[in-house]
């Protein structure tokens, strides 16, 4: 059974006339019965009483009638959906984004997209870094947005930020507002995030390259978030590592201060699968970010 059977057969029904039922598909007469005749002997029924030149429906055919326009209905339906999603008329965009990327620099461009395309629901899924790349590599999320270092060969990624990162006191610790050398910082109480965050990964490698291993850290707490780690800083005593626009209004106000130690400028990455189908809506969004 096709559509275009089904459409041929309500077509008749509702006209109980072969010729016009025809004129209205732009098919012939001879194409139109074939087709009914077809679906008849298919299932070995009779749709239509056939007396002279007139034509009625049967009771299979009064009960096939409603379930043939249903399907119709769907079909159109259907049709509609796929011509929407197509032109970003409907349809979802599952992104993934670490902690810092989610935070700050990613959500005003969250705010362009849905301007543009006000009728594409956009799902947020927040994390760190390797569980972003998990989350891609997985197709739970189309794109992912990055801070840390992410290798994986199925994963393609380009990167669409640059990022500072930095080393904050609260006011009054004896490294706020001066430098720091690394056996000073190996010497301090650290709140961090917790391991597999980009943010402390980029930490921990500087540090190696000055001699000082992760494990030479006194860590006092690693907590899952930027603001978490903000808000345990701020109660004095610590150090940690953030990136800038998370601590800027606090260093502004005077409730920390920066630990002059250089931390290399790093990037924001933007990470997709390389085998997997390129939608629309995320290619859009990735116009965005142009």
């Amino acid at each position: 059974m096709t559509l275009e059977q089904l459409r041929i057969f309500v077509a008749v029904a509702e006209r109980e006339h072969l010729t016009q039922a025809a004129d209205a598909l732009n098919l012939t007469p001879s194409a139109a019965s074939s087709a009914v005749r077809v679906l008849e002997e298919r299932y070995g029924i009779a749709l239509f009483h056939r007396t002279g030149r007139r034509i009625a429906l049967t009771e299979t055919g009064q009960a096939f009638l409603p379930e043939a326009k249903a399907t119709l209905a769907r079909a159109a339906s259907a049709d509609l959906f796929l011509t929407e999603i197509g032109g970003l008329k409907r349809g979802r965009l599952t992104l993934a984004a670490s902690q810092t990327v989610g935070g700050s620099w990613l959500p005003p461009r969250l705010m362009r997209f849905k301007a543009a395309y006000p009728a594409i629901d956009i799902q947020l899924i927040t994390s760190n870094t390797e569980q972003v790349a998990e989350t891609v590599l997985e197709g739970q999320a189309e794109l992912g947005f990055v801070e840390g270092t992410v290798e994986h060969p199925a994963l393609s990624q380009r990167i669409v930020a640059r990022d500072r990162l930095v080393i904050v006191a609260p006011v009054g610790h004896p490294l706020a507002g001066g430098r720091a050398d690394a056996e000073a910082l190996a010497a301090a109480r650290w709140v961090l995030r917790e391991p597999g965050s980009g943010t402390r990964s980029a930490l921990i490698a500087m540090l190696a390259v000055h001699g000082v291993q992760e494990e030479a850290l006194d860590v006092t707490l690693s907590l899952p978030s930027n603001e978490a780690v903000r808000s345990a800083v701020l109660t004095g005593g610590v150090l940690t590592a953030v990136s800038l626009a998370v601590v800027e209004d606090d260093i502004a106000a005077g409730r920390l201060a920066p630990v002059g130690f250089d931390l290399p400028e790093r990037a924001f990455r933007l990470l997709r699968h390389k085998e997997r189908y390129r939608s629309k809506a995320s290619l859009a969004f990735e116009e965005i970010l142009a």
